[in-house]
Order: structure tokens, then C-alpha cells, then sequence
């Protein structure tokens, strides 16, 4: 029986992960983790019975506490929560599917206590990526990554050299904006955004594809991941998110791991590795599938894709203050308070502004975010 901890369990990665649990009967929920969905997190507490829960808000807590007090469960809140929920003794596995820099000093905390990092929080490796992957190595713990890309990539190099690596093939659907030209975007409303064309996910991410700014940070979170320059990592558009990510070796080999877009298949291949489960679910169906073709990015219409490889030459704090002006520019499109493309404008305004920090610490990350918030506050 391998027990998790999950940070973010109300979240699409949370409860796809609690859904591969489900399927699985080896699955031990020991903590679980959320914003302020208490509704849905007392839900996961009943069927799960994990011994520790934590939300933000001490007011939620208490809101929850009073719900589930017919069980045998611990609440907390706050960033101590979060750290009690990584840390909890029983884990093996965290998975840390919070959005946000928040999820930075819970994370360390778990590696610091020995467990492994399922990891579907960008923001950790794009920001503080120089502490993590060092920290890891030193504390003897596994990241395994459960975004379907970076998935893809570790999957295409089981068993390889990473010394014959040669380039990573970063594949991108290219959002529902696809083809269209800058002008085209000028009206753009939340729910155009929302709709993207393979993947059911949550909302920030959904608008960070359209924008191709995720790609930016999968760009930067596979460069600490793999061990790679930004240089050697390309976008490639496949629209039909058949293809994950590819890599290409010394010798000219491409590997490729292809699959239906269901993030399940990462989530369950991050929980259960080495080994590969039945998933029940589509199949790729080659009778019928008569092509896949591939685009190249279109930088100048998404500028936020550019700013992001900006952002990883400047090295340093600079790849926080790309996350944190989109962070906050995400959050204020969807609030409708700016047009959709002033979201890559706000964040190439916050990187002129800013003065890189060579090697942050996790508290000169967290306050150049501050900064990069206060910043946009005082002029949009």
C-alpha cells in the first residue's frame, strides 16, 4: 500500500489524482490540501479518511473543522499546514499540485523530510529551480514530473544517457488561438480563452495555453528537470496533443511517447513508477488516425512565448518575475479589468523593470514576487 499527500486536492491534477486512487486499490490517501474549496475537500475527507487536512484561511478551518468533526481528522491552515500536510510521517509521495509560488516552501520542507515529489507545480522548478534540483540529490528524494510533457520526456529517456541527450522537443498545441494573427486577438473575452481545444483543465492554466506562456514555463521547468540549456529545448506545435514531447539523441534518434490527452496517464505513471498500471480510458486508434503534423511557434503574435526564453537567458530572479507579472496578469484578465493582450505586455513591462538577483534564496524569491505584485498594482 504506497500513501500519498496531495497538496491542491480539489484542483483538476488533485482530483484526477484522487480519481487514479480510486481506480487503484493500493492507494493510501494520508493528507490532502486545498485553497478554500471546503465543500469539495470534505467530500475527499469522507471517502479518503486521511488522518491530516489543511486549507489556507484559519476562518475555513474552522468552517471545516466543524463539518467533518464526526471524524477522525486533523485541520490545519495556513503555510504551517501546508508544511504539516508535506511532511506528514506516513507520506511516501507528495504530490504538489497548488498553484503558485506557494507551493515552493512546502515542497522543500517534504524533500527535506525524505519523501518524493510528484511534481505538477511549475512554479517551483521555473522560480527556484537552482535550490531544488541540488536539494534533491543531497536528500536522496525522486522528482517525478506529472505535467503530460515533461512526463513524456522522462518516459522518452528511460534507460538512455543523459549524456547522448542531444535536444528536447517540447511539444505545444498551440491553444484555441492557433493560426490567428495579433490583431485578431485584440477583443478576446475570458470564455474565448477558456475554451481550450484538448485538455480539460483548470482556469489559469487554460489562459497560460492560450497565450502559450505555459510552454514558457515548461521551457524553464524542463531546463532544471533534464539538465538541459534553454537553447536545446524547441516548441513544437502538434495541434492534436497526440504527440507529448519528443527527444532527439546524439546519433539523429527521435524518441517520441505518444497517447490520448488524459492527464491521468502521467499522474498514475508518476505515482506507481517504475512500474506501469492498467488505465482504463481511450486508446490511440492508428486506423483512423491518418496524420499528425506539427507548426512552428508563432513568437511575434505570442509574445509571451518569447519573453519566456528572455526570461531563462537572464537566469537568476528573472524567471520569477515572468511568473509572478503573468500570475498577476492572468488573474486580472479573468477579474475582465484587462484586455486579453495586455497579459505578455505586463509581463515584459515587469522584467524591464526589474534588477536580476544572480542566486536568489526562497526569500529573495518570494520578494521580488511581492514586488512584481506591487508593481502591477500601481499602475493597472
Amino acid at each position: 500500500m504506497k500513501k500519498i499527500a496531495i497538496l491542491g486536492s480539489t484542483g483538476s491534477i488533485g482530483t484526477q489524482t484522487l480519481e487514479v486512487a480510486r481506480n487503484n486499490g493500493d492507494l493510501e490517501i494520508t493528507a490532502l490540501a486545498a485553497g478554500s474549496n471546503i465543500k469539495k475537500l470534505e467530500e475527499q475527507i469522507r471517502e479518503f479518511h486521511p488522518g491530516i487536512a489543511a486549507v489556507w484561511s484559519e476562518e475555513k478551518a474552522e468552517e471545516l473543522r466543524t463539518a467533518v468533526r464526526d471524524l477522525d481528522v486533523r485541520i490545519v491552515s495556513g503555510m504551517e499546514g501546508l508544511i504539516e500536510v508535506c511532511t506528514e510521517p506516513a507520506a511516501e509521495i507528495v504530490v504538489t499540485a497548488i498553484v503558485g509560488m506557494i507551493g515552493i516552501v512546502p515542497t522543500i520542507a517534504a524533500m527535506k523530510a525524505g519523501k518524493d515529489i510528484a511534481l505538477a507545480n511549475k512554479e517551483t522548478l521555473v522560480t527556484a529551480g537552482h535550490i531544488i534540483i541540488p536539494l534533491a540529490e543531497e536528500a536522496g528524494v525522486k522528482i517525478l514530473p506529472v505535467d503530460s510533457e515533461h512526463s513524456a520526456i522522462f518516459q522518452c529517456l528511460n534507460g538512455e544517457s543523459r549524456g547522448q541527450l542531444k535536444k528536447i522537443l517540447l511539444t505545444a498545441s498551440g491553444g484555441p488561438f492557433r493560426g490567428k494573427k495579433r490583431e485578431e486577438l485584440t477583443h478576446i473575452q475570458v470564455e474565448d480563452a477558456l475554451k481550450h481545444p484538448n485538455w480539460a483543465m483548470g482556469r489559469k492554466i487554460t489562459i497560460d495555453s492560450s497565450t502559450l506562456v505555459n510552454k514558457g514555463l515548461e521551457m524553464m521547468e524542463a531546463r532544471w528537470l533534464f539538465g538541459v540549456e534553454p537553447k536545446d529545448i524547441q516548441i513544437v506545435v502538434q495541434p492534436k496533443s497526440i504527440i507529448h514531447s519528443m527527444v532527439e539523441f546524439v546519433d539523429g534518434a527521435v524518441i517520441a511517447q505518444l497517447g490520448t490527452p488524459d492527464m491521468k496517464l502521467p499522474i498514475q505513471y508518476a505515482l506507481y513508477y517504475p512500474e506501469r498500471r492498467y488505465l482504463p480510458g481511450e486508446r490511440l486508434d492508428f486506423e483512423t488516425l491518418t496524420q499528425i503534423t506539427f507548426e512552428k511557434p508563432d513568437m511575434e503574435t505570442f509574445t509571451g512565448l518569447k519573453l519566456a526564453f528572455d526570461a531563462a537567458a537572464a537566469g537568476g530572479s528573472m524567471p520569477t518575475v515572468y511568473n509572478a507579472a503573468n500570475e498577476k496578469a492572468v488573474a486580472l484578465f479573468l477579474d475582465r479589468k484587462i484586455p486579453y493582450l495586455q497579459i505578455p505586455e505586463i509581463i515584459g513591462r515587469s522584467m524591464e523593470e526589474h534588477k536580476v538577483i544572480p542566486d536568489p534564496t526562497v526569500n529573495e524569491i518570494l520578494e521580488t514576487e511581492q514586488a512584481v505584485y506591487e508593481f502591477i498594482e500601481s499602475r493597472w
